[in-house]
């Protein structure tokens, strides 16, 4: 069984005991979150799709870690000018467990 959905902009397929990285999510660790924007439901040949969400579905999760990703580089260029400009970025995310879909 596995559900697609919406959270922080994106779209994400879960299932039953995975670990997701999501954006940032105001939660402290240890917490439970519920996600009701449930996109798809599916049980084996047996498919269940929204328009646009699902009504009474809903995907629990339990807050395994917040953190930062990795450093990302931002480099501007303009040729012929010398102008050179290298900042770097590190994107805040949150690790979910699915604990439960109903």
């Amino acid at each position: 069984m596995f559900a697609i959905i919406s959270t922080g902009g994106k779209q994400y397929k879960v299932v039953e005991g995975g670990k997701i990285k999501i954006e940032k999510l105001d939660s402290q660790e240890g917490e439970s979150v519920v996600f009701d924007h449930v996109l798809l439901i599916a049980d084996g040949e047996k498919a269940t799709i929204g328009e646009p969400y699902l009504k009474n579905v809903k995907v629990e999760g339990k807050v395994l870690k917040q953190g930062r990703d990795g450093r990302k580089i931002v480099f501007r260029y303009h040729s012929k000018t010398r102008y050179r400009k290298k900042k770097t970025h590190r994107q805040p995310f949150t690790e979910v467990e699915i604990t439960k879909i109903s």
